[in-house]
């Protein structure tokens, strides 16, 4: 019986060291992943930080502090109630980037680092906002979100978090100022349409007087070339009328019967046609001496046929043939 319990003590004894060696080994390696870093205490004391990877540590001494994560992170800032410098009321929420940057002072330089980084960032909204009228509030986000993050970042250094962004997320004034800020973009609307429809109409009117203007350029330009072409016209019939009146002169001075008769009934021509197309003269009265007109018509006819009339022939020679050119007057 003690022979028995001797050889179970001896197997016992070696799978409780191959337990304790697993133990030890796996207590002493430590696998960090990527983006994070872990902090080594000794006692209680920290003495080292880990880096991504494999790392060793003493069993039983050492131990894991703190798991710190150094990627940048989102925080939400909760929505709150902001008065601004003109005591309005405003509702505020934003979101903060940051990011560890030293674990050692992240680790063990403040007590719950997330609720110390919101609150710092609540504590300054509400100074920033509080310190701005409604109007630049709502104008000026970008100012605001620079002046915080100056602020929140200068705060949170001694704590190895640098802050890289901060952004106001909503700014929501009372249901009253938005009606009457509602109102005054519409009033402001209307006063644009209407300056811009009145600038059209400008606009559309004095193109209309310049081409009222290009127009009556254009026919008081027509009406003097007209006059210049009639002028010229006048001008060209009473040279030709006067030149008639010369040939007709010439033809008096050397005794023609018939010049003056073609003068005188052209004349007679020219008067009676005037006389019958007078939109007021319903009676044409023949002149008593008529008998006068109808001579000047006649003298006229035996001018003209004395133009058109081809000159006489030579006479034929005897037999009746053709003229020889060759031929001899007797």
């Amino acid at each position: 019986m003690d022979l028995e319990l001797a050889n179970n003590a001896g197997l016992v004894l070696p799978i409780l060291l191959v337990i304790a060696g697993v133990v030890l080994i796996f207590s002493a390696v430590k696998v960090v992943p990527q983006g994070y870093m872990y902090t080594v205490e000794q006692f209680g004391r920290y003495t080292r930080t880990l880096s991504p990877g494999l790392a060793f540590i003493m069993p039983f001494v050492d131990r894991i502090g703190h798991k710190l994560n150094m990627m940048e992170t989102v925080l939400d800032i909760p929505q709150q109630e902001v008065i601004t410098k003109d005591n309005a009321q405003v509702s505020c929420d934003a979101v903060v980037f940051t990011q560890i940057v030293d674990p050692v002072p992240a680790a063990y330089e403040v007590n719950d680092l997330i609720r110390a980084i919101t609150n710092l960032s609540m504590t300054n909204i509400r100074t920033v906002v509080g310190s701005m009228d409604l109007d630049q509030v709502l104008s000026n986000r970008d100012d605001i979100n620079a002046r915080l993050l100056k602020v929140i970042d200068a705060a949170t250094h001694p704590w190895g978090v640098k802050v890289t962004r901060i952004e106001i997320k909503d700014l929501t004034p009372p249901g009253d100022i938005t009606e009457a800020m509602a109102r005054q973009m519409k009033a402001e609307r209307l006063k644009r349409a209407q300056i811009l429809e009145a600038e059209g109409d400008r606009a559309s009117a004095i193109l209309k007087a310049e081409g009222l203007k290009q127009s009556q350029i254009l026919e008081a330009e027509g009406r003097r070339e007209a006059a210049f072409r009639d002028a010229e016209a006048r001008e060209r019939a009473a040279e030709a009328e006067a030149k008639a009146t010369e040939v007709v002169s010439q033809a008096i001075a050397a005794g023609d019967v018939n010049a003056i008769n073609y003068f005188l009934g052209l004349k007679y021509v020219e008067a009676f046609a005037k006389l019958a197309s007078s939109p007021q003269q319903r009676t044409v009265i023949v002149p008593a001496d008529f008998a006068g007109l109808v001579g000047a018509i006649e003298g006229v006819k035996a001018l003209t046929d004395n133009v058109k009339r081809p000159a006489p022939d030579a006479p034929r020679p005897p037999g009746g043939g053709n003229p020889s050119p060759f031929a001899t007057r007797g």
